[in-house]
């Protein structure tokens, strides 16, 4: 890992073995045949079963349900390997583990979390969190997908955009408002009678990743897939912090991946006699992806001792969140630049994390919407009305 402050000193052994076994795997199973994933918007189905047998799914989860029981360090380091191959790939396990596992063992029923759990620690299930509206975007609270009783069931109705897995997952967390308009989680079968999804054409950015639209019609779901203890926003909302935190880590895989592969372009590359590392600006922009990566690398690490403890603020995730995000996509940028023609061609790792770094800044709260939860945080006012 790209540590120029050496600070996996501080890391304990087992979140090291692990963070070179995941490494090991990925540099042999996925880096040879990423770009012609990307380019062909296609998803590697065949590595579910391999997360799981590796324990990926659900990391951090109780050994009980079919976790590592691990700490989150050890989640975080797996998301920056992931994402150092492609975003698509901590993406599939993010949505896993933070958004429908997650949301099970924290507010779902003993029968629920003993039967959802380990199967979806295995690859067995694959799940997708509907959260998000067209209407809505960075706004849940403008939620228009309904749950209306009808004796012991509840019927769904509505739809839901930009869902990560959705169009291949075997179950659904939905949130929907019911009559008294509380918001709620239900664990939808996707062969459910009126349930659909369909596939967003024409992406530019995790091609990788299956993003789709979920439409629910009149879908009808037993009281007993109903989250009990999941009421109001802050579920969901809980949900997002969980896979903000990889997304702090996974940015900084994707970080250093361009920095290695310009690092060892702008020795190669040679104008007027000199390779281009002997130039000033080149060595002025090296410096400043090395930075942005070392000072996120500081703070995903001290994230991960908050989570820990319990004290981790959802203000804190915002600030990460905003910063690593951006700094990568910045970084990526300034490499690409550094690349000049070779790095618009997916020959070269850059072109296609710069691509789907644009969507790490969009997606699970843009930089905007995180730098003004931060700015409500610290001044007591709410700017986003």
């Amino acid at each position: 890992m790209l540590d120029y402050f050496n600070l996996s000193e501080l890391f304990p052994q087992d979140e090291k073995n692990l963070q070179s076994s995941t490494r090991e795997f990925l540099e042999d199973e996925a880096k040879p045949y990423v770009a012609s994933w990307w380019e062909d918007g296609v998803f590697p189905n065949h590595l579910v079963s391999e997360f799981g047998k590796r324990g990926l799914l659900g990391l951090n989860l109780p050994v009980e349900f079919g976790g590592q029981g691990l700490s989150s360090l050890a989640y975080g380091l797996a998301m920056y390997e992931l994402e150092r191959i492609d975003s698509a790939l901590r993406s599939f396990v993010s949505v896993q583990s933070s958004l429908v596992m997650y949301p099970i063992f924290a507010y779902g029923s003993d029968e629920q979390r003993s039967y959802y759990l380990p199967r979806m620690a295995s690859g067995e299930l694959i799940g997708c969190f509907g959260l998000t509206e067209s209407s809505g975007g960075s706004d849940p609270s403008t939620m228009r997908t309904r749950a209306v009783k009808d004796g012991d069931d509840y019927v769904l109705t509505g739809s839901k955009i930009w869902i990560t897995n959705g169009g291949i997952a075997d179950i659904a967390v939905i949130w929907a408002r019911d009559e008294e308009g509380e918001v709620r989680g239900f664990l939808v079968d996707t062969s459910s009678p009126g349930f659909s999804s369909k596939k967003i054409p024409g992406k530019m950015s995790m091609r990788a990743a299956v993003t789709s639209e979920l439409i629910l019609d009149d879908v009808r779901v037993s009281s007993a897939q109903l989250l009990p203890s999941a009421k109001g926003l802050r579920a969901p909302l809980s949900c997002l912090t969980q896979a903000r935190y990889s997304i702090i880590w996974g940015a900084l895989g994707a970080l250093e991946a361009v920095y290695r592969e310009v690092c060892s372009f702008v020795q190669d590359r040679s104008t007027f006699g000199q390779p281009i590392a002997s130039r000033q600006l080149v060595q002025a922009k090296l410096v400043h992806l090395l930075s942005g990566h070392t000072k996120g690398l500081l703070l995903a690490w001290r994230l991960s001792q908050l989570k820990d403890k319990g004290t981790l603020d959802f203000g804190q995730v915002s600030l990460a969140k905003r910063d690593n995000v951006r700094c990568a996509l910045e970084g990526a940028r300034i490499a690409r630049e550094i690349l000049g023609a070779s790095g618009i061609t997916i020959e070269f790792e850059t072109i296609r994390h710069m691509l789907n770094l644009e969507t790490l800044d969009t997606y699970e709260g843009t930089y905007d919407i995180h730098t003004l939860i931060v700015g409500r945080e610290i001044t007591g006012f709410n700017a986003m009305g």
